[in-house]
């Protein structure tokens, strides 16, 4: 069985971060194991509170895995801070991780930024030149580009603005588009347009988490890139047809904590 590493926050709902991993990897026949880089209070109505693991702990689980079950491929998803991230980068290059693949979230389903300002230029010099393929919805190619992404000619525009800054492949999510929801994987030069269903359904929680994360099953089991991403669209659309309404849907609610507090 293939081994798979996920280097992100912990979602105490189970709908996102490694919970959402773990179980991605186990769907796709893959043995997973986790870095915990931040501890969340949140469901699917919000964040409530954020606490980041201190770097030293996450080199620690990150030595842990790398000098015992050597991973297969790595998914990277919530690292928050510029010390987080460079413990990350310096990890992955001294062990030479394989099939990196790089969920740069920024902000979560609800809305909530995750991604300190301070963090963003650590993220795109650092571990963005790391990733075998990096996986932006249309909000993070905005910044990852610097420049508005409205249309499919604008994501492929900033598909190569992106790519031109790491050795990446580049997958730029459609679904923000207004009239589709077609995905652009870009590949050393090569565009290629991957369509994709809207799915009416509220139980978007966690979706980038889980896309991410069977891109990097499947690199784990070895398929091409353009395999790889064709078969996590076909399983996250799957999982959202099917798809469970657990919430109570009463919507945010004050719990009293300062979020200032515990980023």
């Amino acid at each position: 069985m293939k081994k798979i590493l996920t280097i992100a926050g912990s979602d105490s709902s189970g709908g996102a971060g490694i919970q959402a991993d773990l179980k991605t990897f186990l769907a796709n026949g893959t043995y997973g194991m986790s870095a915990i880089t931040a501890i969340t209070a949140q469901n699917t109505t919000g964040v409530f509170a954020i606490q980041d693991i201190d770097p030293a702990i996450v080199k620690a689980e990150l030595d842990a895995v790398f000098t015992d079950i050597i991973p297969d491929a790595v998914k990277i998803g919530m690292v928050s801070s510029p010390e987080l991230i460079h413990v990350i980068a310096e990890a992955l290059k001294q062990y030479d991780a394989k099939n990196i693949v790089l969920d740069t979230v920024m902000v979560s389903t609800s809305g909530y930024s995750l991604l300190k300002p301070e963090a963003k230029q650590a993220l795109i010099t650092e571990l963005l030149p790391l990733a075998a393929i990096i996986t932006p919805n249309i909000p993070e190619s905005e910044v990852l580009a610097q420049r508005e992404v409205k249309t499919k000619e604008d994501m492929e525009e900033a598909a190569k603005i992106i790519a031109a800054k790491t050795n990446a492949a580049i997958l730029i999510k459609g679904g923000h588009l207004e009239d589709t929801a077609d995905d652009l994987l870009y590949i050393e030069g090569t565009m290629h347009w991957l369509r994709g269903r809207r799915i009416q359904t509220e139980n978007t929680h966690g979706t980038g988490c889980t896309l991410s994360s069977a891109i990097a099953a499947n690199l784990g089991k070895e398929l091409s890139l353009l395999d790889a991403v064709k078969a996590a669209k076909e399983y996250l659309a799957g999982a959202l047809e099917a798809g469970l309404d657990l919430g109570k849907g009463n919507g945010p609610v004050d719990h009293g904590w300062d979020l200032k507090k515990t980023k």
